[in-house]
């Protein structure tokens, strides 16, 4: 008789006006959304009081729900400089939110994140959601695609680290995932 494994990771998709959070929660190597929402700062002005905002609602989620571990997407170099700052603080600050409530933190970058979970590193929001509705048998709103994109984030942390934390199988091939993981092939 096998042991049961059961926890729980969040996935945190940074922003400085919308920060997404998704947590799942994995038990013998099946997922199950647990909540999925964002925390929203367009009614500030101050950097500071939206990075305080950020730190003391993750704890609050954290407080809830327990994560064995937080997955957060790390922030890429677009076009404007001070934007990237912006974000790289919000990041900072979910991961300080997260490190001093003893949760373990992994980065992933957006290509490796939507690679992980569609087959396709250059997929849209929109095709993220959908698969992650596939995965994991619900309707997500489009409404919340940075919730979506942080949900995106803990199914791929559970993807990469399944071996480690869910006692997952190596495969030699792609044919042989896609056997014990049908649901995992693209439906386009």
């Amino acid at each position: 008789m096998s042991e049961k494994i059961k926890y729980r990771l969040l996935g945190v998709d940074p922003g400085t006006n919308v920060l997404g959070y998704g947590i799942i929660e994995v038990e013998n190597r099946q997922l199950r959304l647990v909540d999925l929402g964002v925390i929203t700062m367009h009614n500030l002005d101050e950097q500071q009081l939206k990075l305080k905002k950020i730190f003391e609602e993750l704890q609050k989620v954290i407080k809830q729900f327990k994560p064995k571990e937080m997955a957060i997407e790390a922030p890429f170099y677009g076009k404007n400089v001070q934007s990237m700052l912006k974000l790289g603080r919000a990041q900072g600050v979910a991961i300080a939110a997260a490190i001093t409530k003893g949760v373990e933190i992994t980065e992933y970058s957006p290509k490796k994140i939507k690679q992980s979970v569609t087959g396709n590193g250059n997929a849209s929001k929109e095709q993220v959601a959908s698969m992650l509705e596939t995965i994991l048998k619900v309707k997500l709103n489009e409404s919340y695609l940075d919730a979506t994109d942080a949900l995106a984030t803990a199914v791929c942390h559970y993807y990469q680290s399944s071996s480690v934390l869910g006692g997952g199988k190596k495969y030699k091939d792609w044919s042989s995932f896609l056997k014990d993981n049908p649901d995992r092939k693209s439906k386009t």
